[in-house]
């Protein structure tokens, strides 16, 4: 760090790790860090180095001036549903005409529609504005102005070779413009117009604004942090009616709002009505002046984004059973899925699988449309541009792609697919890099440091929550919790401090048996959680570590219960083994290495117990798996029943001697019970009899054979192996597990 970094960080008395986390995200001058810290409004950029702003802003002033009736033209999701409402009070403040629409995603589609221009022109609509879109509207945009309607595009997204036709266009990447920073979302543009428009900072949009950058996942650097940070303030404040009921059906506290609120309240219940319905009573809700109609829109929002999660859920697990395991990319389809939340749903099996995914529902002219979601190491707009001639639409970027093609086109597009993955270099078996901002003890992660950590807030795309690794060595609290025990609850402790540290594991419930015997380390966000007033720093786990040989104790029919083998998990027995799962019967090393080979295992189990337990050992060693997973069922019990005493031989003895024949297929409970010894132990004996030749056994039917020498029980093969199998399993499933996990690693 260089002096003057230095400096300022002690003059404002930060500590060493909030300083060191702001080096790393090349804040490191003093002016970066008076911009990061405190953003002012003075850090908004003149909207005038946009090109053809004073273009736009003359249009508009005609058309106040001339009475002209102005459209204004947005988009269906939460930036779109915030631009609108921005630019139609902006232009409503300097005395305009203005009538909004939101297009359906479901009749008009993304993007300038020309039946809706031809609408509303028709209607008498003069100035078109369009927020959110417009920069790919060639076509539309050419029909207004043959119909001598002018078009002002506002927008953000990627701008093609060839822009529109349109009178002007707004846009922060525009090749003519010198506007200093590329990434505002399509709220930021939208205000950018209404500074002009006023000649001023209108600071009661900025509550909108920080709703549509934190919701359109824009990068929250530069002039974003400072529209995001000071709009969060004034927020708090906020008269929208609207704004303030949505709150309320959201259980979210204004006074509390930051970015994570609005990431997970508030953009879900803007976005999931444009998902599901026609999203433009959300500009009404946002706008009004009624309590009541902001009452009541406000709760339609809420059970609209109900219906949303209910969706996605169902979908998800529909989905999920569809999924081909051997595919290198998941490509689903099913008809009546609804087409709105699949983005979402293909979000989920990205995390689920960590593959990328494709979730499309087909529809009743037999055309499967749906969107795709993809992981760092795969550019899936490019991945499927190779496959361009199947699409009857297609567009995208690099984590994100909608299309639609002909249902039959299905199969032969995954294929074709998987075959380029596995072509290609990229290795998704080893899932997304997680870079760790720093390593902290359990009492370096106290409440102080976390609360701290806003200094770096509000976080977002580029500026992402400092990630933290903990090495713990005991989870003093282990539990599941969730309707379906799906989450992880534990307390992480270490050597520096009596407190433990509170973690929380979103569907990492699996997990449980990971915790429960070695040191290891979780790696996570810190946050704070408040609960009656009491506040203690938390952990959400994102990732866990556990760098050496792990076995896990699944012995015992309890424990048998929980046991959760994947499709990854190597289900290995040494007896036959009745199982509605695919279990491996043990024949040798070279048999059991060809099973390995052919399929992706990651961990072994071992289901029963081998006769010589140094065979499990081998098995384990050569195999090099990190995790085993005991299960060591013991179908007869020998070690329990033992191998028969004198006595007891003596009495079956006496019992065959003094009979001419016996049922054993039909009466062997009876016998058992007769002799008094356990049936699993008197069918051994027997066993033990007929190997040493003692009885002949026909359809079930015991005899005793005349014998002109005695020899002895031990000489029997059947003894002798069920005497090393009692061994055998007296010390695999009575030795602790930390005995057994120091004699697999010797």
């Amino acid at each position: 760090m260089t002096p003057e970094f230095q400096a300022e960080i002690n003059e404002r008395k930060l500590p060493e790790t909030i300083a060191k986390l702001l080096w790393q995200r090349n804040i490191r001058t003093q002016d970066q860090l008076r911009r990061f810290l405190d953003p002012q409004l003075t850090d908004f950029h003149d909207p005038f180095l946009m090109a053809d702003m004073d273009k736009v802003v003359t249009r508009i002033q005609q058309a106040v001036e001339n009475g002209e009736k102005i459209l204004v033209y947005g988009d269906y999701d939460a930036d779109g549903i915030t631009s609108a409402t921005v630019m139609k009070e902006a232009l409503e403040l300097i005395g305009a005409e203005v009538t909004v629409y939101l297009p359906n995603r479901f009749t008009d589609g993304y993007g300038p529609n020309q039946g809706v221009y031809q609408y509303f022109i028709d209607s008498g609509i003069q100035l078109i504005v369009t927020v959110d879109n417009g920069v790919s509207g060639h076509e539309a945009i050419d029909y207004a102005n043959s119909r001598g309607v002018d078009v002002l595009v506002t927008d953000h997204h990627e701008l093609p070779d060839v822009l529109p036709n349109a009178l002007g266009i707004i846009h922060p990447r525009h090749p003519e413009g010198q506007y200093p920073f590329p990434d505002l979302a399509g709220v930021g543009v939208a205000f950018k117009v209404a500074c002009a428009l006023l000649d001023e900072i209108p600071l009661e949009f900025l509550d909108l604004v920080a709703i549509g950058t934190i919701a359109d996942l824009v990068s929250l650097t530069g002039e974003n942090r400072a529209l995001v940070t000071i709009g969060l303030q004034l927020m708090k404040q906020t008269e929208r009616i609207g704004l303030l009921e949505l709150f309320k059906v959201a259980d979210a506290k204004l006074a509390q709002v930051d970015e994570t609120m609005i990431g997970f309240a508030i953009s879900p219940r803007l976005n999931a009505i444009g998902r599901l319905k026609d999203p433009n009573p959300a500009v009404t809700l946002l706008t009004t002046f009624d309590e009541e109609e902001a009452r009541l829109l406000a709760q339609e929002l809420n059970q609209i984004n109900e219906e949303r999660k209910a969706l996605v859920t169902d979908i998800t697990k529909e989905a999920e059973a569809l999924l081909d395991p051997a595919s290198l990319i998941n490509v689903v389809a099913q008809t009546g899925w609804h087409e709105g939340v699949l983005g979402i749903v293909a979000g989920r099996l990205v995390q689920l699988t960590g593959k990328p995914s494709l979730v499309l529902t087909i529809k009743e002219d037999g055309i499967a449309k749906g969107s795709g979601r993809s992981v760092t190491q795969v550019n899936l707009f490019s991945l499927l541009q190779e496959e361009n001639e199947r699409f009857t639409s297609f567009g995208g970027h690099h984590m994100a792609v909608g299309l639609s093609l002909p249902k039959e086109e299905l199969t032969g597009l995954q294929s074709s697919l998987t075959e380029k993955l596995a072509a290609s270099a990229v290795d998704l078996t080893e899932g997304e890099p997680l870079l760790i901002d720093e390593t902290l003890t359990v009492a370096e992660a106290d409440l102080a440091f976390v609360e701290q950590l806003k200094y770096l807030a509000p976080f977002g795309t580029d500026n992402k929550a400092p990630i933290f690794a903990i090495k713990g060595t005991q989870t003093p609290v282990l539990r599941r919790i969730g309707s379906e025990q799906q989450h992880l609850k534990l307390t992480v402790a270490d050597e520096s401090s009596s407190d433990a540290l509170d973690v929380i594991g979103f569907s990492f419930g699996n997990e449980l048996a990971e915790f429960t015997g070695d040191p290891f380390t979780v790696v996570g966000q810190l946050s704070i959680n408040e609960w009656n007033g009491l506040k203690k720093p938390q952990m959400q786990l994102l990732d866990f570590a556990i760098n050496w040989l792990q076995v896990f104790d699944f012995r015992g029919q309890n424990k048998r219960r929980e046991f959760r083998p994947t499709d990854q998990t190597l289900l290995v027995a040494f007896e036959p083994l009745k199982s509605s799962l695919p279990v491996v019967r043990y024949e040798n090393q070279a048999q059991l290495a060809e099973v390995m080979a052919a399929g992706d295992y990651r961990e072994i189990a071992f289901l029963d117990c081998p006769e010589n337990p140094e065979l499990l050992k081998e098995i384990a060693q050569a195999s090099n798996f990190q995790r085993i997973f005991l299960i060591l069922e013991a179908k007869d019990d020998a070690y329990l029943d033992g191998m028969g005493t004198r006595e007891q031989y003596a009495r079956l003895f006496q019992l065959i001697n003094g009979q001419e024949k016996l049922d054993i297929r039909y009466k062997l409970p009876q016998i058992a019970q007769f002799l008094q010894i356990p049936q699993n132990l008197l069918i051994f004996m027997i066993q033990v009899f007929f190997d040493l030749e003692f009885v002949t056994i026909v359809d079930g039917v015991l005899q005793k054979v005349a014998v002109s020498e005695k020899r002895p029980l031990d000489q029997s093969q059947v003894y002798q192996k069920r005497l090393k199998k009692i061994k055998s399993e007296e010390f695999l499933l009575l030795s602790d597990l930390a005995g057994i996990k120091a004699w697999l690693s010797a």
